[in-house]
């Protein structure tokens, strides 16, 4: 794969999970990194100072997903300590199971402006960055929920399949412009994303944790495995690549075979 060293990836939702496995490793090939989300301003520091004792330069900014002016501000501020940002990963995203006749409207709004809208909005800002330099990559986190739907996940599923939809079309929007944008499908990735899911699953179903790990959850992975965000972040990092450059508006399945079946 061609050397990414000296480029700079924004990733949305990194100080945790998947997120956060994609920008330590990103940073291992000589990434530049903004970091952004949520958590302990102490542990988010962190892990800043870990990615940057790499010998790369790491910057963090908690921009609001569920709002569009800050999220042209951190645009903004990786432009101008970085030049412009080559690489975009949007990864941030929340979740919330139940019926629908039970879903709060609220619940509904927040899942939508955070996995599908912010989507939008980093792409809106980051995309004349990219054309103006030439090159781009854009990473949209989809899900296999992006594909295939399951019970209680109204906005979840909804949100993600806007996602596939939104990869394919700005795919063929700037396939001349030498900017790729492809969507990563995982399956059950074991994050504290998902560990809530399953307590949260669990409850919806009236079934134990452990049966619907076994019962649900992996019982869709035809290899029965977790997939890891180590694969993920290995995936990220080849769609990133010269190797990939004819790769774009694609979905990437990552699922131990789920949406095989």
């Amino acid at each position: 794969m061609t050397d990414l060293k000296g480029k700079t990836a924004l990733i949305t939702g990194s100080t945790s999970g998947i997120g956060l496995a994609l920008a330590h490793n990103l940073s291992d090939h000589g990434i530049n990194i903004v970091l952004n989300g949520f958590g302990d301003a102490k542990e988010i520091e962190r892990e800043r100072k870990a990615i940057e004792d790499k010998g790369v330069k790491c910057i963090y900014n908690g921009a609001d997903m569920t709002k569009s002016t800050e999220i042209e501000l951190l645009v903004k501020e990786a432009e101008e300590t970085f030049g412009t940002v080559d690489i975009l990963i949007n990864n941030a995203g929340i979740q919330f199971v139940s019926p629908v006749e039970d879903f709060p409207p609220q619940k509904w709004e927040a899942i939508i402006a955070i996995n599908l809208s912010s989507a939008f909005y980093t792409s809106h800002y980051v995309v004349p960055l990219m054309k103006k330099a030439g090159w781009g990559r854009i990473i949209n986190i989809a899900s296999a929920h992006g594909l295939v739907a399951s019970p209680f996940k109204s906005a979840y599923v909804a949100a993600k399949h806007g996602i596939v939809g939104l990869t394919k079309t700005l795919g063929l929007e700037l396939a001349e412009d030498n900017i790729t944008v492809n969507a990563i499908c995982p399956g059950y990735v074991k994050t504290p994303l998902v560990e809530g899911q399953i307590a949260d699953t669990a409850k919806a179903r009236g079934m134990s944790e452990e049966d619907v790990i076994n019962k649900v959850i992996l019982d869709a992975q035809w290899t029965k495995k977790f997939v890891t965000t180590d694969q993920i972040a290995q995936l990220a990092l080849f769609l990133a690549s010269d190797a990939a450059e004819n790769i774009t508006g694609s979905t990437q399945s990552i699922d131990g075979g789920w949406t095989a079946a």
